[in-house]
């Protein structure tokens, strides 16, 4: 069982990432619209306020910047100032979607989905995005998703992992590492092979796929042949995204949520809305930083 490093109650925690280089764990609570860092050596928790909801964001290349994936586009947000720069709106022209999750490649492009917000269920109207280093936004050939997650890059960068989280089966497509080109698609992990809805996954150093169970309360590791590993289970119901961090990389960390849960729900699952962590015998992999030119 996973234990708490920090009950902070998020409405909807997610997209978490460890900082290496500055040894913090950073993540967002979406509805909130404020980015949270933590350091485990000093014990200090800060936040800041985004212009809009923050969804997904990426590491770059100065430790005083991040790429923001704000829900209505593209940004960078520099923490010695707080000034937001914008780079790119993303799909203007369909209300009903927002950005959602994102990770950037083995080579330091940005990739990310679309989530539907106006429906339930929810049609699959959202696109697959690349942020290319020179700020060029491409749209990827790939399926539309109501709900697009677990986005990551296998060690070698030739597996783009991602999930529509309505549909629940995780896929990947062939990812070219040099020319970022994206082939076929294959399923991973059938959609009635776990329980729950995949949201946010992380790959190890061993090529290992964990993927956080929406609605089961379990982070669940995957071989690279899509065979279960391992099951954690964690006090929340609704883990939403996994990180590797701490000393050597060995720490997972998992962010959750309260978002829909009655009160009821909310009385059996208290902790709902924590930040999880759990040490573990494997590591993981320096989080990819988008390398802007």
């Amino acid at each position: 069982m996973m234990e708490v490093l920090l009950d902070a109650g998020h409405e909807l925690g997610e997209c978490v990432l460890w900082c290496e280089r500055t040894g913090r764990l950073l993540w967002t609570d979406i509805p909130a619209a404020t980015l949270w860092s933590h350091s485990p050596s000093s014990g200090r928790t800060v936040s800041w306020r985004m212009p809009e909801r923050l969804c997904s964001f990426a590491l770059t290349g100065s430790d005083d910047r991040l790429l923001l994936g704000l829900a209505s586009g593209l940004a960078f947000f520099t923490f010695s100032t707080g000034k937001v720069t914008r780079i790119v709106d993303v799909e203007a022209d369909n209300p009903s979607t927002r950005l959602n999750d994102g990770r950037c490649d083995r080579q330091g492009r940005f990739v990310f989905g679309m989530f539907n917000q106006d429906e339930n269920p929810k049609r699959a109207v959202g696109g697959f995005y690349r942020l290319n280093l020179d700020l060029s936004l491409e749209s990827l050939p790939l399926p539309k998703a109501a709900i697009a997650n677990s986005i990551c890059f296998s060690p070698d960068g030739r597996r783009m992992y991602f999930a529509d989280s309505q549909e629940k089966a995780i896929l990947y497509a062939d990812y070219n590492p040099c020319s970022a080109e994206v082939g076929r698609v294959h399923t991973f992990v059938a959609a009635d092979a776990a329980p729950g809805e995949p949201d946010g996954s992380t790959v190890d150093a061993e090529g290992y796929l964990w993927s956080t169970r929406w609605g089961a309360g379990q982070v669940r590791r995957f071989a690279p042949s899509g065979k279960l590993d391992r099951v954690i289970p964690l006090a929340a119901p609704q883990p939403s995204c996994p990180a590797f961090g701490g000393p050597g990389l060995s720490t997972l960390f998992v962010t959750s949520a309260h978002v829909g849960m009655t009160a009821r729900d909310r009385d059996a699952a208290p902790l709902s809305g924590a930040v999880f962590q759990l040490p573990l015998d494997v590591r993981g992999l320096p989080e990819a930083r988008f390398l802007h030119r």
